[in-house]
Parts: C-alpha cells; sequence; structure tokens
C-alpha cells in the first residue's frame, strides 16, 4: 500500500523532507490487527505544508463496528501550537449500547482508550487535547418500530515525540487502531501475540 501526502497547494514548498517521507513510508508498513481495514485517503491541504492519511475500518463477521481516520500533518518550521514540527490527528466513531449514553463516566473512559493505547505502544506525546462526543439517535412515525442506537466519536490530536531525533510514527499509529478496536468493544490482543498485517487497499479490491 502507497500511503499519500500531500503538500500545500500554492505554498512553494520543496519536495518532502527526508524525516516526513519515512514517517509516510512507516505509516504503510504499519501491523495492525486482521478486523482494521485500512487504506489511504486524501489528507487536508490547508493545515500544514505537509500531510499524510489513513482511514480504516474495523469489521467483523461483514459489518462495520468502528471507524475513524489518522493524519500526520508536519511543518519543518515547527508551530507553536504542536509544540513541534509533527501532529497527529485522529477521529473515531463506534456504536454503543444505547444504554450507555447517559454515564456520566462514559467521556473519561472514552478519552482513556486513547491515553492507554498510546502508553501500551510506547508512543510518546505531549500536548494531547481532544472531545468525546456521545450522540443518540430516536425513530419515529413509520420508523418507530426501528430500535435506538448510539455512538461514541472521539476527535483528539496530540505531538509525537522524537526519540533520538526520529519519529517513530508506528507507533502512534498501532494506538489509533487499538483505539478504534477498543470503542467498538473487541478485546485486547492476548500478550505476546503478534498481531498479523491488516487487510489494505481499496474496499472490495482483488486480492
Amino acid at each position: 500500500m502507497v500511503v499519500g501526502s500531500e503538500a500545500r497547494p500554492g505554498s512553494g514548498a520543496p519536495p518532502e523532507p527526508a524525516e516526513f517521507a519515512a514517517a509516510v513510508r512507516a505509516m504503510a508498513e504499519t501491523r495492525m490487527r486482521p478486523e482494521v481495514l485500512c487504506e489511504p485517503m486524501p489528507a487536508p491541504q490547508r493545515i500544514a505544508p505537509y500531510a499524510t492519511a489513513l482511514s480504516a475500518d474495523v469489521t467483523v463477521d461483514g459489518n462495520d463496528v468502528s471507524t475513524g481516520r489518522i493524519i500526520l500533518l508536519h511543518d519543518p518550521d515547527g508551530n507553536d501550537s504542536w509544540d513541534g514540527t509533527f501532529r497527529c490527528v485522529a477521529y473515531a466513531r463506534a456504536e454503543i449500547e444505547l444504554e450507555m449514553i447517559t454515564d456520566p463516566a462514559l467521556a473519561d473512559v472514552g478519552w482513556s482508550w486513547l491515553t492507554e493505547a498510546l502508553t501500551a505502544h510506547g508512543a510518546s506525546y505531549t500536548a494531547a487535547s481532544g472531545t468525546i462526543t456521545r450522540v443518540a439517535t430516536d425513530s419515529f412515525g413509520t420508523m418507530s418500530e426501528d430500535d435506538g442506537s448510539a455512538q461514541i466519536e472521539i476527535r483528539a490530536s496530540w505531538t509525537p515525540e522524537l526519540a533520538d531525533g526520529r519519529l517513530e510514527i508506528s507507533a502512534h499509529v498501532e494506538a489509533w487502531a487499538e483505539l478504534l478496536c477498543t470503542a467498538a468493544g473487541l478485546p485486547p490482543v492476548p500478550e505476546g501475540v503478534t498481531a498479523m498485517p491488516s487487510r489494505r487497499g481499496r474496499r472490495g479490491a482483488g486480492h
């Protein structure tokens, strides 16, 4: 799989810096659970000089149980609001039990899914921020017999810390993929078991 990356149009940006190109390659090579169907997506063009992005769905028994995306931004000159030259921006959405929507602890638990995944994968970071949104849907009229539904949406961004001057982006992508699985209610991979590479590429593409 080739992860697409983009430079801001009209910015006169030079060819991709070596550290960004290396991060793009590392994102493409990140190992994920087989339930995670991951593919490249267009990256936003006006937030940073360089950006690359992945989207993913978690599929169990043919059903999509969560979805999300992760974007890696890079500004070689640094960004004061990031406190660094790279920034991860992530999104996750998953179905949850309807009764969970009123649980006052749900937001804190949802945020902990992300922070604990980052810690578990050794993804050092700083300047994290984000929001947790709970959405409930009720049906009326001719759809009144349909059961209600609820979703949790997690939006977050953080600055990955460099290790010996290098960006170890795979750990951050692995943590994002784990967030998608945890939000969907999948049990964690047992300790000592190595996750197999996920299926990658466009949905419906030949294998």
